[in-house]
């Protein structure tokens, strides 16, 4: 279904059509360059009706879950990287009827179900499918601990001294991921400790996968850089088929969230206009990681202030910034959780019931991190073809019946 966006209700998450080639077209591009096979995870980005977009780009994918995994093969392609912190005797054959690569969190776990993947392999010679094991480099690159695989008493991955001798029979590649949107100077950190601490395993492998974390679509971000570390790191390796999977890049800077002022409310000076959308529900990582994300229509945030330099004035704000005044306000969810907001923000005019405001870059980590909590709606999906479009198409609505059959 088209709609016109001057007269559909908000909320919503609008995706940009062009805004995803872009992206494509760079990793594709990396990928080329490096000969290092760049592979998407759907832990980021499940939006699954622009996987024909994404699909003629040639990517692989990854898969944590049974439902990513079929998702993956139903939309997207038939090559699928598996990786889960604990697969279970009920799940396991599913990963295994679909998955190309398999890695594993523990030896225990490896222990666990080796003797079901090798007959798998025995049974079904012509879809082979490869063993991994993730490492944990103790590498860490990562600022915010919620996010930070390396932090001591990590469950994720295999420590350099259970693999002093090598890799157990059966496991042909090993897997790291101790990144989160970091850049190529972060991955060479982390590379390093692999090759010091990992050095027999490195040698008996086949495939290194680095994991997620390449923020390459990022503005600033040195994909010269990253490729040149990856066709070094190729040649010192050359028996290493190497492979990264990001998240985020894939589906950064896409979309954005459209919402409206439904009423602004003052205690102590404090001005909070509550939207009709809920950054728990619908933007939890602004609550989790946590990150100030840049509203269209505001002349500043607080991240972009020292909170020093604030002005105090209750009513209007002699802001210094743009030469002209400004008003601050607080950004309030509509569910009933009391850290359900996000401040401060500026704007040149003071805000007022019906205005819109747009939350950018909500096509990663959304759509597949929200919730109804509250009961409340769940923004539509929208596709345009870009920023100037006036018409867009409906990917998915929510009502009622979505939230009820949640509960049973």
């Amino acid at each position: 279904m088209e709609v016109n966006l001057k007269y559909y209700p908000t909320p919503y998450y609008i995706v940009f059509r062009d805004k995803i080639c872009r992206n494509l077209q760079l990793i594709r591009s990396v990928a080329d360059a490096s000969d290092a096979k760049i592979i998407m995870a759907f832990k980021a980005n499940a939006l699954w009706p622009t996987f024909d977009i994404t699909k003629k780009y040639g990517f692989a994918a990854t898969a944590s879950s049974t439902n990513e995994l079929k998702l993956a093969r139903e939309y997207l392609t038939d090559e699928v990287h598996t990786y889960s912190p604990a697969y279970t005797e009920a799940n396991f054959p599913t990963f295994l009827e679909g998955s190309t690569h398999i890695t594993f969190n523990s030896l225990g776990q490896w222990d666990v179900f080796k003797d079901d993947l090798q007959a798998y392999n025995s049974a079904h010679p012509e879809k082979k499918i490869s063993a991994g094991l993730r490492i944990n480099p103790r590498c860490s690159v990562i600022e915010t601990d919620i996010y930070n695989p390396a932090l001591p008493g990590s469950r994720f991955g295999v420590g350099e001294e259970l693999l002093q001798n090598g890799l157990p029979d059966g496991i042909e590649g090993l897997h790291f991921h101790a990144l989160c949107e970091s850049s190529a100077d972060d991955l060479e950190k982390v590379l390093d400790a692999v090759e010091t601490k990992f050095p027999e395993a490195l040698r008996q492998a086949k495939w290194l996968n680095m994991g997620g974390g390449h923020l390459m679509t990022r503005e600033g971000y040195d994909t010269e850089k990253l490729i040149k570390i990856l066709r070094e790191f190729k040649s010192k390796h050359p028996h290493l088929s190497l492979i990264l999977e990001p998240g985020s890049a894939f589906a950064w800077r896409t979309g954005d969230l459209k919402a409206s002022v439904v009423d602004i409310v003052e205690d102590r000076s404090i001005k909070t206009a509550i939207l009709d959308v809920s950054f728990a529900c619908h933007m939890p990582d602004t609550l989790e990681m946590p990150y100030q994300p840049i509203v269209s229509e505001a002349v500043a945030q607080c991240h972009l202030m020292p909170r020093e330099e604030i002005p105090a004035d209750d009513e209007v704000l002699a802001s210094k910034i743009a030469g002209k005044e400004a008003f601050r306000y607080r950004l309030g969810g509509n569910s009933c959780l009391s850290g359900d907001f996000l401040g401060d923000y500026w704007f040149d005019k003071p805000l007022k019931i019906g205005d819109i405001i747009t939350l950018e870059d909500m096509n990663h980590y959304t759509t597949v991190k929200t919730n109804m909590f509250n009961g409340i709606s769940h923004p539509a999906i929208l596709l345009a073809k870009n920023q100037n479009s006036d018409n867009a198409q409906v990917l998915r609505e929510f009502d009622y019946n979505d939230y009820k059959s949640r509960m049973g």
